[in-house]
């Protein structure tokens, strides 16, 4: 994976490269008394998206479809043995997740314990309690210690039937012990693994998954951890094809997602060796292997080049016994120029649409002020020229010209901010319409309703009514935002009248992104109502499965709109207002300049070269901009080739919740 890991080097190195142009830019604005608490605050959102970015990898598929033995052959090749739990039948019991946390001093691994399901929390709230978790310490340098350690993500524990049903697991879906009416369970529900290896310490995250027929008893899986990762691996066998079972998980499951989040989906055709024959020659088994491709493409609905045909057994063993003969035919290289070209490409895309190209709107800004305020300059330096034996008269009037910029610049800020105080109501309008305490009204009566029924319909009808009363907040929070927009446009309408050579596009909040994820998961919380293993399951059970799984996903978007709602409100009116003040600071420095040139007793020669002093100290701040819009401009690794477009300064005045 060489390749792979220096491309993943080089995206680092270019968001190292962003985040020190974008340090540059707030000490230019500080230097130069340009910076402004809202600019200031965005700069700080560019720099913790750039400090938080990584890319998340899910391997997931039915058992025995080799997704661990794949994760072995990416990471844990250099022990030349298995790491990960990878023989034959289940291994992997519980959501394995592999990162670098670079908190830590030592690796690790967490497990979070099976019982936990009783409780509403979801794991990401678990996350955040250390105190649930048992911490296994990793020896990274003693292989039968990592083993060991790694052997516990596959342990069962037996339980009761009745137990079983109470966390969420539906009897036929678990493998039946030696004692009658027992069963065996997953021990964890979730495992964390704090590993250092080069891939992992530059931000790429690994999910290993439990076999698909378990993500019904994890709904977490496939309602947020799956869909915030940035690929989907979807695991599938050469000697079998697309399965029944296979089929199944992938409607249900994995192909859904395609619509639902950003997430690229890829299957993985595992296990081209059981195609090799020596006696048929190679080229007999390529096109077996293209035949498989072409209809394990057309089953699924997808691309044939998004079916990546390789050997995980045989990466793994080549690369263990130095083989590259053996590596090139196990197709591993299929994997690698994947990532380099189709994932990394794509969150280097992503960085740009939501970073990259919202500091440059704010440079470029910058930049137009002061390119005007190097004209004014310019030509008032002509005018003293021009004017020699009278230019102190000159200065007073172009001292006096310069004033009543500055007044009509001065006027327009606090006409800004009057504005800006009245967009602050509206928005305390947009959070009232969607408060936490309304939701939690919502979910205390749905919380009610779903402990007390005893029949489907009024579980059914439970579920309808809190979904449905969500959907009235954000209709509700529709007429408000209509108003918000309208003033926004008039205020930005406005500015573009007196600024026809600054025209921008007024930021309009949108809710209907929200709009269209509530029905999301409303067509998931139609599944789990109409799901027969939800019927099975005694009440308070389903009602403490439905709050840890799609309520708290509603909850997520419910504080997601509300912190859209806040930004929005108080950045709307951010780009006018940097424009404006930047414009008054700049002429209040040239008014005290030319003021005091004015007033001194110099030759006519002393004043002209002060001026040019001055015009070359813009010069010098435009050309720091200009370096710096330079870099920022600069293709990301992958895109070297394409032309990074450079969008007009009213197309980047985007809003923060685009």
């Amino acid at each position: 994976m060489e390749r792979l890991t220096q491309q993943i080097d080089a995206y680092v190195a270019w968001k190292r490269e962003l985040m020190r142009e974008i340090t540059r830019y707030r000490s230019w604005l500080e230097a130069n008394r340009l910076n402004s608490d809202s600019v200031a605050a965005k700069l700080e959102r560019a720099l913790r998206v750039l400090r938080t970015d990584h890319i998340t990898l899910a391997f997931v598929g039915e058992f025995s479809r080799g997704k661990t033995e794949l994760i072995n052959s990416l990471f844990f090749s250099s022990y030349g043995q298995r790491m990960l739990p990878s023989h034959a039948g289940r291994t992997t019991m519980c959501p394995t997740e592999l990162f670098f946390d670079p908190r830590s001093e030592h690796s690790y691994i967490r497990l979070l314990p099976i019982e936990t399901r009783v409780s509403e929390a979801s794991v990401a709230q678990f996350k955040r309690a250390p105190r649930h978790w048992v911490n296994i310490p990793l020896d990274v340098t003693d292989p039968g210690n990592m083993i060991a350690a790694f052997n516990q993500v596959s342990k069962t524990k037996p339980m009761k039937v009745e137990d079983a049903i109470q966390l969420g697991f539906h009897p036929d879906t678990l493998e039946n012990s030696d004692k009658p009416g027992v069963v065996m369970v997953p021990a964890w529900r979730h495992a964390l693994v704090n590993f250092d290896h080069p891939l992992l310490r530059q931000g790429l995250r690994i999910l290993d998954t439990p076999g698909l027929n378990a993500l019904g008893c994890e709904p977490e899986l496939t309602l947020s951890m799956l869909p915030s990762a940035q690929a989907i691996l979807f695991l599938l066998s050469a000697d079998t094809g697309v399965t029944a079972s296979d089929m199944a998980a992938w409607q249900q499951h994995i192909h859904p997602l395609e619509e639902d989040s950003h997430a690229s989906l890829f299957a993985v055709l595992n296990k081209i060796d059981v195609l090799w024959d020596d006696l048929a020659g190679e080229t007999f088994v390529q096109n077996s292997i293209r035949q498989i491709q072409t209809i394990t493409a057309r089953q699924l609905g997808i691309k044939p080049d998004d079916i990546l045909p390789l050997s995980a057994k045989q990466a793994l063993l080549a690369k263990v016994r130095k083989d590259p003969a053996l590596l090139a035919r196990s197709q591993m290289h299929n994997l690698e120029t994947l990532l380099c070209e189709r994932i990394v490409k794509q969150k280097e895309r992503l960085i740009e649409d939501h970073v990259v190209n919202q500091v440059l709107g704010l440079v470029q800004n910058s930049q137009h002020v002061l390119n005007l305020r190097l004209e004014q300059v310019t030509q008032q330096q002509a005018l003293l020229n021009a004017h020699q034996q009278d230019n102190g008269q000159m200065l007073f009037e172009l001292t006096a010209k310069t004033k009543e910029d500055h007044s009509q610049h001065h006027k327009r800020l606090l006409g800004l901010k009057t504005n800006q105080r009245l967009l602050k109501r509206q928005g305390d309008m947009l959070r009232a319409a969607v408060r936490p305490e309304q939701l939690e009204k919502h979910m205390e009566r749905a919380r009610k309703e779903l402990t007390s029924c005893w029949t489907t319909l009024g579980i059914n009808q439970a579920i309808l009514h809190f979904f449905s009363s969500i959907q009235n907040d954000l209709h509700s929070l529709s007429y408000e935002v209509e108003t918000a927009n309208t003033m926004v446009a008039a205020v930005y309408r406005r500015h573009n009248e007196e600024n026809p050579l600054n025209g921008v596009d007024a930021p309009q909040f949108n809710v209907e992104r929200y709009c269209r994820e509530l029905k999301q998961l409303q067509v998931k919380a139609d599944q789990f109502r109409l799901h027969l293993k939800s019927l099975l399951t005694e009440q308070k059970s389903l009602a403490r499965r439905f709050f840890a799984t799609l309520a708290q996903e509603v909850v997520g978007m419910h504080q997601r709109l509300r912190q859209d709602a806040d930004q929005w409100a108080n950045d709307a009116l951010m780009p006018l207002m940097q424009h404006t003040l930047e414009h008054k600071q700049l002429l209040e420095t040239h008014m005290l300049r030319l003021k005091a040139l004015a007033q001194e007793n110099q030759q006519t020669r002393q004043r002209t070269q002060q001026l040019a002093r001055y015009r070359a100290d813009l010069s010098a701040q435009l050309n720091e901009a200009a370096d710096m819009l330079r870099n920022l401009r600069r293709p990301a690794p992958i895109q070297r080739h394409s032309k990074v477009v450079n969008l007009p300064l009213a197309a980047r005045s985007m809003s923060a919740n685009e």
